[in-house]
C-alpha cells in the first residue's frame, strides 16, 4: 500500500463552480475550474470528467465534487489499474500505480508454479480495499481459486463488484479471521497490500487519502510494519509448501521487513522498481508444492 493516490491532490479552496449559473460547462470552463482548485493535471482529468459524465447536469457534479478534493477515482467511480478499470466507491482505498509492481512479481511466480497441482492455484488478496490486486491476478493466471478480504464493509461491498467478475470471493474480517479455514495450507500466492505508512507520516499525506481514504487502509503503527508483523506472523500456517506471500513496503523499511520474514521461517528477497518506486517483499514457505499427477 502506498502513501499517496495516483492523481495530483487538490486544494481545500471553495469551489469556483459554487457560484456560476447553471449553463453547460465547456471544456475550457472544466480545465479552468480544475486548475484553480489546485489539480496539476487540470487537462487530463477534464478530458476524463468530460468523457465520463452522461449529462451536462451529471458533469457539473462530478466537476463540483472534484474541486472539493475528492480524489479522482472516486467522482468518476473507477481506477485505471494494471490496464483494467476497477470500481471505486467513495470512502474506498484507491488503489495505487507502484502496485502494479507487486502485481508483476505474483504474475511471474504464479506462471511458474502453474501446473504442479491438480486443480487451480489458490490466490488470496488480504487487505484488499476495491479488489484490484486479485483482480487482476485472476485474469493473469486465471483459472484460479480466488478469495479476498478486508475489515472495512466498505472495501468489502466494493470489492465484491470486482471480484465476484472475476469469479472470486470477498470475506470480512480482521486479516486472516476472514479467510474460510479450508484455506489453512493451501494458498499458493498471498498478496498482503497492507498499510505502512507510520502513524506519525499520516498527517503529511496529500489531503485526498487523509480526508477521503479509511485510516486502517493508511496507518500501519508506530514504524509502519506493525500489520505486515501480524500478516508475517501467521502466513506460514496458510501458504502451501513453496507458497508465496507478497507486502508492499517502502525501501527505509525493507530490510526490517526482511527480518521478520524469517524469524517467522519464510525465505525472503526484496524487489524494487526505481520506475514505480515500489519496493516488494517476497516471503516462500519452505518445502515442494506437489505436483500433478
Amino acid at each position: 500500500m502506498s502513501p499517496s493516490p495516483m492523481p495530483s491532490h487538490p486544494s481545500s479552496l471553495p469551489s469556483p463552480l459554487a457560484a456560476s449559473a447553471p449553463a453547460p460547462l465547456t471544456r475550457p470552463a472544466v480545465v479552468t475550474a480544475l486548475r484553480t482548485a489546485g489539480c496539476v493535471f487540470a487537462e487530463d482529468e477534464a478530458e476524463l470528467l468530460l468523457s465520463t459524465a452522461r449529462t451536462a447536469d451529471e458533469l457539473a457534479a462530478m466537476v463540483e465534487r472534484r474541486t472539493l478534493g475528492l480524489p479522482l477515482e472516486h467522482v468518476v467511480g473507477w481506477a485505471e489499474f494494471c490496464g483494467r478499470r476497477i470500481a471505486v466507491d467513495p470512502g474506498v482505498f484507491v488503489p495505487r500505480r507502484r502496485t502494479e509492481f507487486l502485481v508483476g512479481q505474483a504474475v511471474g511466480l504464479g506462471l511458474r508454479a502453474t501446473g504442479r497441482a491438480g486443480r487451480p492455484p489458490v490466490v488470496v488478496d488480504l487487505c484488499c480495499g476495491s479488489g484490484a490486486v486479485g483482480t487482476v491476478l485472476a485474469a493473469a493466471l486465471g483459472p484460479v481459486e480466488l478469495h479476498a478480504a478486508d475489515i472495512e464493509p466498505a472495501a468489502v461491498r466494493c470489492a465484491r463488484r470486482n471480484v465476484r467478475a472475476a469469479g472470486g470471493e470477498v470475506h470480512e474480517g480482521d486479516l486472516f479471521d476472514a479467510l474460510p479455514a479450508g484455506l489453512r495450507g493451501r494458498i499458493g500466492i498471498l498478496v498482503a497490500n497492507v498499510p505502512y505508512v507510520p502513524t506519525e507520516e499520516v498527517g503529511l499525506l496529500p489531503p485526498e487519502a487523509r480526508d477521503h481514504e479509511p485510516l486502517v487502509a493508511l496507518d500501519g503503527g508506530a514504524d509502519g510494519l506493525d500489520v505486515l508483523r501480524r500478516v508475517t506472523a501467521t502466513a506460514p500456517q496458510w501458504l502451501a509448501p513453496g507458497g508465496h506471500l507478497l507486502v508492499e513496503t517502502s525501501e527505509r523499511q525493507a530490510a526490517r521487513a526482511v527480518g521478520t520474514f524469517t524469524r517467522n521461517g519464510l525465505l525472503p528477497r526484496v524487489a524494487g522498481s526505481d520506475e514505480l518506486c515500489a519496493t516488494v517483499v517476497i516471503g516462500t514457505r519452505p518445502g515442494t508444492a506437489p505436483r500433478a499427477p
